[in-house]
């Protein structure tokens, strides 16, 4: 990976700023490291940017239920682990980060959907060829490693780039993204 491709980066923070502001919701999904990934980040925004000011972003992580998980799981699917809770929770306008190695896990795949056609502004951190999800999320961040704990670091990588940036520009005409990151 000589190159990378930052723009897809700065696009999420200035849509998570934005939704920050708006009052809006991030919802955020994996499965295995990924789904701890999601639980971990959904922390950082709801607390880890509040400490100056009390004022996080609502934020839900959808792998932190095991209940609802194995409700869905049990008298659903598991492919639509993720998609049921978004039909019930989400609004138009909301933002959806999926976090996954391959892009291809079924629940992954079925949250993009729902996302889409709910008309939710969805992302998308990726590892290997990205998968179905490249293709499905309306901004990719795809890192083409085929390693799984290395797709992993780097979604926490990105993520906390993200907590960085949301913590540093509490107003919309702050530093471009790339200037914050020195």
């Amino acid at each position: 990976m000589a190159y990378f491709d930052w723009a897809p980066v700065e696009k999420l923070a200035r849509a998570m700023s934005f939704a920050w502001k708006e009052g809006r919701h991030l919802y955020i999904c994996g499965n295995g490291g990924s789904a701890a990934n999601a639980i971990h980040l959904a922390n950082d925004y709801l607390y880890g940017i509040a400490k100056e000011d009390g004022f996080g972003m609502r934020v839900t992580a959808l792998t932190a239920n095991p209940s609802v998980i194995t409700c869905l799981a049990n008298d659903i699917a598991y492919d639509q682990i993720f998609s049921a809770q978004l039909k019930v929770l989400a609004n138009p306008g909301d933002l959806l980060l999926v976090l996954s190695g391959s892009g291809n896990s079924p629940n992954i795949v079925g949250a993009l959907r729902m996302g889409n056609e709910m008309d939710m502004r969805t992302f998308a951190i990726l590892g290997f060829s990205g998968g179905i999800c490249k293709r499905l999320a309306s901004t990719a961040i795809h890192f083409p490693v085929s390693d799984m704990q290395i797709s992993e670091d780097l979604q926490q990588i990105v993520g906390h780039m993200l907590m960085k940036y949301l913590t540093d520009c509490r107003e919309p005409a702050q530093p471009t993204f790339a200037e914050n990151l020195v």
